[in-house]
Order: structure tokens, then sequence, then C-alpha cells
């Protein structure tokens, strides 16, 4: 059985936390934040190490730590109750991250639609990134360097992840657009799937 899955998929800054955590809030919706999660694992875990040493340079953690981590983090959601995979949808945020992930997960989720959070203003996603910074003290997103660098690695690695899927699984949402205004994009198509 393959999970039932929607995408957000967007640069950083481009609003894809926000969105999940809303769809999460909708009965049989299920977020999953690849990013929170790692933010979340014990510093002086393997996997806490690993997180700190890629992000600390604005790089992607590896695929094969990252897959683990997902499906550790899904298994347990499902055995808590936080998750029913026969009856929710998945809204995955942050992951797959490049085409490699997205093969890793091919046969293990259903992808019903991709929600590609677009905003071209450089500027703004910066500016959303550094605020975001400072209210969720979040280090990583602090310094400019950093910023450049994952926002390169987004261009470079996770773009590609948008061919990966097709033009018919891919849906553009303005993400300069006021929150509501993109849950209302959003929710406007997946009331069709």
């Amino acid at each position: 059985m393959k999970y039932r899955t929607v995408l957000l998929f967007g640069a950083p800054g481009s609003g894809k936390g926000t969105q999940g955590k809303i769809l999460g809030t909708i009965p049989h919706f299920y977020h999953f934040s690849c990013g929170e999660v790692f933010r979340n694992v014990r510093p002086d875990s393997e996997l806490g190490r690993i997180f700190l040493e890629y992000s600390g340079k604005g790089q992607l953690v590896p695929d094969e730590h990252t897959i683990r981590l997902w499906g550790k983090t899904i298994e347990d959601s499902e055995r808590s109750g936080r998750y029913n995979s026969q009856t929710d949808t998945m809204v995955l945020d942050g992951i797959p991250r490049n085409v490699h992930q997205a093969e890793m997960l091919k046969d293990t989720i259903e992808v019903k639609a991709l929600f590609y959070l677009s905003c071209p203003d450089l500027n703004k996603l910066v500016a959303r990134i550094q605020r975001r910074a400072l209210s969720e003290n979040r280090l990583d997103d602090a310094n400019m360097e950093i910023i450049r660098q994952r926002l390169d690695t987004y261009d470079q690695t996770t773009k590609p992840v948008l061919e990966f899927y097709g033009k018919k699984l891919v849906h553009t949402i303005d993400s300069t657009q006021s929150p509501i205004n993109v849950l209302r994009d959003i929710l406007r198509i997946l009331a069709t799937v």
C-alpha cells in the first residue's frame, strides 16, 4: 500500500510550513515537515549531529538519513494514532528535496498533487527567511551566506523535482499573495483531487 500524499514545494521562505500547518488541522490530513522533524531531533543523537553538521552550512542532509528519519517518524505517528494511512492524506513539506529522494519514495507514496509555491522575488524570500529566524529562533536562517547557499541548493538540486512529477501533478501557486489567498488556491485544487 502507498501513502496517499500531496506535496508542498517551493524555495526556502515560500510558505510551505505555514500552509502545511494549516492543512494539517483539517480532519484526515496529516502534515509532515521534514525540517521541523530534523530541528526537533536530539542534537546528541546520530541524526541530530548529522543535521547540525549539514544545516550549519546551508546544505541538505544526505538522502539516506532523510528518508530513514521520514520513515521512522511516519511509523511512530501511525503507532501513536496521529496518522492513519487508511483514511488520512499525508501533506509533505520539505521532502522529497531532490530527484534521488523522489525515486526512493516512489514505491511508498502516491502523489495526488504537488503545490509549487512560487515566489520569484528573491528579496521577498530573503526577508521572510530572516523574519522566520527571529520569530522561530532558527539560527540557520539568520546568516546571509547560509541563506544564499540554501537558495542556490534549492535551484540546483530541489527544483528538478518539479520535472520528475510532471505537469499533470504540478499546480503553481503564487506565494507572494497573503497566506489566506494561497490557502484558498490550494483548497480549490485539493477539492478536485
